[in-house]
């Protein structure tokens, strides 16, 4: 099996490891947090000491980083030791510049790269059932899937340098405006007497039918998978919602691509995010929603 070098140990990156890890893999772990360093290493993990540590000698170099300086960073350090032949694999969400400035240092390196965010959440990561949306040529794709079954349930070539951002950006554009939409009409329903059991019935085999009512639905009671039924804890976070909604909303004033439902999207996140919800599930900004419906 491979040797992967994986940089980014946090609440995704650890159990993506611990996948690599019990398919065979021999996977050299870094973060900055010594906690994260240890959980790792509980799960199989071979923690060491720094980013080039990792990267010594492996066959992939998989990175989970918070955003695009990080990653850029990261590249800096540690392409001077990395070996050729070693494929890059970015899995953070980052904006669109960043990631192809990331693929042309790798490229500059003599290195193949591809980007490969993620959907699925923290649920997603534990259970393996990742989609990886991967933007890269085809050859580096191809050699990137190997790295990336054992993390996913779906693994998409989505085109060229930095298309896994873009189509991640699109993607929760449409989450966002769907899981607000989904909020605003159970409050509504609430205000007007109508159960949330009659609306989830309708709704979940009509046209208002979604992922955000159907498995992520933001009031308890009505599907297993949703975050309501655990006290909103995060399978997607309010605060990654937002800073992914910033994403796509830059993207977009940088390309001259009105998005007015994104926009506002952002900043009712931003609202969220400012009244404390960033820690809890996306889901959870019904009870903002509600909240502001009792004051008005």
């Amino acid at each position: 099996m491979a040797v992967i070098g994986f940089i980014g140990l946090g609440h995704m990156g650890g159990p993506m490891s611990a996948n690599l890890v019990k398919a065979g893999n021999t996977v050299r772990g870094f973060d900055l947090s010594s906690d994260v360093l240890r959980s790792a290493a509980e799960h199989g993990v071979t923690a060491v000491d720094s980013a080039v540590d990792a990267v010594d000698g492996a066959d992939a170099v998989i990175t989970m980083l918070p955003g695009g300086k990080h990653l850029l960073e990261c590249y800096d350090e540690i392409l001077g030791s990395v070996s050729g032949g070693t494929l890059l694999v970015d899995s953070s969400t980052v904006d669109v510049a960043d990631s192809r400035r990331a693929h042309e240092l790798a490229a500059r390196a003599g290195l193949d790269s591809v980007d490969a965010p993620v959907s699925g959440g923290t649920a997603g990561a534990e259970a393996g059932t990742l989609t990886f949306m991967v933007g890269g040529g085809e050859q580096a794709y191809r050699s990137a899937q190997e790295f990336l079954e054992p993390m996913a349930r779906k693994v998409i070539h989505c085109g060229g340098a930095g298309n896994g951002q873009v189509t991640k950006m699109c993607n929760n554009l449409m989450l966002a405006a769907s899981m607000l939409g989904v909020a605003e009409a159970f409050v509504l329903g609430e205000k007007l007497g109508l159960s949330h059991r009659a609306l989830y019935d309708v709704a979940s085999i009509s046209t208002g039918q979604c992922w955000s009512l159907t498995t992520n639905c933001p009031v308890p009671g009505m599907v297993d998978t949703s975050r309501a039924d655990h006290d909103y804890e995060p399978g997607f976070a309010a605060e990654l919602m937002l800073k992914d909604l910033g994403l796509a909303v830059s993207a977009a004033e940088r390309s001259g691509v009105d998005t007015e439902v994104g926009r506002l999207a952002a900043n009712i996140y931003e609202r969220f995010n400012s009244e404390g919800g960033g820690g809890y599930d996306f889901s959870a900004v019904i009870d903002s929603i509600r909240q502001r419906s009792a004051e008005g």
